[in-house]
């Protein structure tokens, strides 16, 4: 061993282990297992290697009590004491060694791994799997997927997953099993997109391995169809879209009828987004959301990150809520209601696009401003001279209070139109684009 990299003479040993018990064990890993003072695992995996752990050794159940297991760790590791973490598989991958190495050092852990229950997994199906993606729903039950969840939901990097990769390997857990994936699918639209293979008990005399399955047969299955543990496997059938992310036209939004042309135009659109500075991660505020034009670009920009939107229109909500399933993003969450109503349960922003106000402008720039991350930026578009006299006034009452740079830009575009057999040029209504950032900390 190079003590360079285990400079400790005693550390906390993380044994990867597999369902076949202490078969899947190195000899090495045997003889630590066997040496050891204190063995630390889950109710199962204990069980699986109790005949290996010495009659005499203090035997840990860690299930439902990971908080605790570092100070276990230390207190062996204090006494000189040999002490032992039994995982599953990989323990670097979703595992507990990078937890535990985050909270006592590199030093005193030494991970001896196995092979995932994924790789194995792979292995039974011949699938290459070096360019998936991996994804663990192995989280405290959040319930079914909702169309447009928040980030909270213990099934959203799953579905923001699947709309970024053509392969994913997925760790489930008794909640989150195989049917809840494939509802997911078919709630997001995706259901023809994938095939899916579920891997149960591997390694186990009942292992079973069920490939080429289709999320829609898989999503009406009893909850007793597929056993515990299992691990789900997804490819694509169907090419992945790649959308335009930015700049998309008029006429590709849905708008309220007969009024057509209640959104937020094209080059005025593509101006506020820019001045937003948004990052993939960005989290941002659409108030005012109308046909959802905005928050809606937004999301593809920022396709690590979330959009909140409110709008207090009815009809346009079920236009936005048309246009977000039309569009195909998963990281975007509307709401009906009027701002700043509901505001308080929204994380803080990195960015807020303000398309309407409700009557309530100058109280809802000061409460944006307040929740603005430091750095962040608020934009907002006006078409009328009162509105823009209220923002700039809450501007500069702030900026005495506030390290606040704004600014305005007056946009107003002329597109073609055709007169006869040539073309004329049709001014569009000018719009205030108002712009304020907060100072970084």
């Amino acid at each position: 061993m190079n003590t360079d990299v285990f400079p400790d003479p005693n550390p906390c040993r993380v044994l990867g282990v597999l369902d076949d018990g202490a078969a899947s064990l190195s000899a090495t890993a045997r003889a630590h297992l066997r040496s050891a003072d204190r063995v630390i695992g889950g109710a199962r995996t204990l069980a699986l290697l109790e005949a290996e752990i010495r009659p005499d050794a203090e035997r840990l159940d860690l299930t439902g009590k990971l908080s605790a297991v570092p100070g276990w760790v230390s207190e062996a590791r204090e006494a000189g004491r040999k002490v032992v973490v039994l995982a599953t598989g990989d323990p670097l991958c979703h595992g507990i060694a990078g937890f535990l190495a985050a909270r006592l050092c590199v030093q005193a852990v030494e991970v001896l791994p196995n092979v995932s229950t994924l790789q194995l997994a792979c292995a039974r199906l011949k699938l290459v799997w070096q360019d998936a993606r991996i994804v663990s729903i192995h989280a405290k039950d959040a319930g079914e997927w909702q169309v447009g969840a928040p980030p909270s939901h213990g099934l959203h990097a799953l579905a923001q997953a699947l709309r970024a990769h053509d392969r994913l390997l997925v760790l489930t857990s008794p909640e989150n099993t195989p049917a809840r994936i494939a509802r997911l699918l078919l709630a997001e639209g995706q259901g023809e997109d994938f095939r899916m293979a579920v891997a149960e008990r591997l390694l186990q005399p009942d292992e079973r391995v069920r490939a080429e399955l289709a999320p829609a047969e898989v999503a009406e299955a009893p909850p007793q169809a597929f056993a515990d543990p299992n691990v789900v496997l997804l490819w694509r059938v169907r090419p992945r879209p790649n959308p335009v992310r930015f700049g998309l036209a008029d006429r590709d939004y849905h708008q309220r009828q007969p009024d057509k042309g209640l959104i937020t135009k094209q080059e005025v659109r593509a101006v506020s987004l820019a001045r937003l500075q948004l990052r993939a991660d960005s989290v941002v505020w659409d108030l005012g959301a109308g046909s959802g034009s905005v928050g809606l670009e937004a999301a593809r920009l920022c396709p690590h990150g979330h959009v909140w939107a409110i709008e207090k229109n009815e009809a346009d909500v079920a236009i936005a809520r048309r246009n977000r399933d039309a569009f195909a993003v998963s990281n975007h969450t509307l709401v009906h209601g009027r701002a700043p109503e509901g505001l308080e349960a929204w994380p803080d922003p990195d960015a807020v696009f303000i398309g309407g106000s409700g009557g309530e402008l100058s109280s809802l720039i000061a409460l944006c401003l307040r929740r603005l991350r430091p750095g962040g930026h608020m934009v907002m578009n006006f078409v009328t001279l009162e509105n823009l006299a209220v923002a700039t006034q809450a501007l500069k009452a702030m900026v005495a209070t506030d390290a606040l740079d704004w600014d305005v830009l007056q946009l107003q575009a002329a597109r073609s139109r055709p007169i006869l057999d040539m073309h004329r040029m049709a001014a569009e209504n000018p719009v205030w684009i108002v712009c304020a950032r907060k100072e970084a900390a």
